[in-house]
């Protein structure tokens, strides 16, 4: 248990600091960590891993955490950069932008608490990953 909070520490640290000098990679890590998670989320749904409820309930807080930080991973100054998919509608609607995070984080924090079984998770996975795709069809460029 020391050694997960440890690592998860050391994760928070070093994406701060990269968000401090480049926030266009931190928001790349931070959103490849989020995938990542929602990955594992997908294959417990499908039945291809075992469901295990204290990663269930770990993917939500994953969500929550994105929900908080990437707001702020999206400054004025990081409109464009190296190898972006972040479309200018981003900031040229940051108010609906930003909810969409705090809706995110308010459905990942609900599903967290709710979830007790494989077929909650089912449920509560699906609506909370809607608000990921929501997002990535209005601000995020197609490749």
């Amino acid at each position: 248990m020391k050694r997960a909070l440890f690592v998860a520490g050391a994760l928070v640290l070093g994406i701060s600091a990269v968000a401090a000098q480049d926030p266009i990679a931190a928001r790349k890590a931070l959103m490849k960590d989020t995938g990542k998670n929602a990955g594992a989320g997908a294959a417990m749904v499908r039945g291809e891993a075992p469901f295990d409820l204290a990663k269930a309930k770990a993917i939500f807080v994953v969500f929550q955490d994105t929900a908080t930080k990437a707001p702020g991973l999206f400054p004025d100054s990081a409109k464009a950069g190296e190898d972006t998919a972040a479309l200018p509608k981003i900031w040229e609607s940051k108010a609906d932008f930003d909810a969409k995070f705090v809706k995110l984080g308010a459905d990942a924090k609900a599903a967290e608490a709710s979830v007790t079984d494989l077929d909650s998770f089912k449920t509560a996975f699906s609506g909370v990953t809607k608000n990921c795709g929501g997002c990535h069809e209005l601000y995020r460029l197609k490749k």
